[in-house]
């Protein structure tokens, strides 16, 4: 395993890399993006169990990411050609059919080395996941071991947030804060209100 690194709030790192997108080979870098909200995540392999339900998850869901101004890129350390193979599989069969966005190939492990998701002894991803604003900043990193995928909920519900805060400078989200709930001032004597009307 990488030695953990904090990547909050830091640039990004930027990386070169081969993706299968609407069944074909691009080369694409996260510097591509730059100018919107991303969603970027690694899993460990193709043609395996909890991965398949994850990606196809957040690819179901993929337009209200689109109407957040986000993009949503998945990494592992398969082949183009093996993520092409697990594309063109029917999902019945344990494919992902068409996915609506990239599937990047780190066949050398190098973005996952970057953002210290890889597992050096297994050689595999584990499953990481991190929200990068238009500035290219990393605003929230989560990594959990292999057996249990992620929520498509929860990752919406985070991006909703650090979209809000970013766009009203002074006011931060509290516990399980959704989209029309109240924020808060982010200083002593703005945040009384807030407190004031907690029953």
């Amino acid at each position: 395993m990488t030695s953990s690194g904090r990547l909050v709030g830091l640039q990004a790192p930027d990386f070169h890399a081969t993706a299968v997108v609407d069944q074909e080979f691009r080369e694409l870098s996260l510097r591509d993006f730059r100018g919107r909200h991303v969603v970027l995540f690694f899993y460990p392999l193709n043609f395996t169990f909890v991965c398949p339900t994850e990606i196809t998850a957040f690819s179901d869901r993929h337009g209200e990411f689109a109407t957040l101004a986000t993009d949503l890129l998945a990494v592992s350390v398969d082949s183009p050609f093996s993520h092409l193979a697990w594309v063109q599989t029917e999902r019945k069969s344990g494919g992902l059919g068409d996915v609506a966005y990239p599937l990047i190939s780190d066949l050398n492990k190098e973005i996952s080395r970057a953002y210290h998701v890889l597992d050096e002894e297994a050689g595999t991803a584990l499953r990481g996941l991190f929200l990068i604003d238009p500035d290219g900043v990393i605003r929230h990193s989560t990594i959990n071991d292999l057996a249990v995928g992620r929520s498509v909920d929860e990752t919406l519900r985070v991006l909703q947030a650090f979209q809000r805060v970013r766009n009203h400078p002074g006011q931060v989200t509290p516990a399980d804060w959704r989209p029309g709930g109240r924020t808060l001032a982010s200083d002593p004597i703005g945040s009384r209100d807030f407190f004031a009307a907690l029953e």
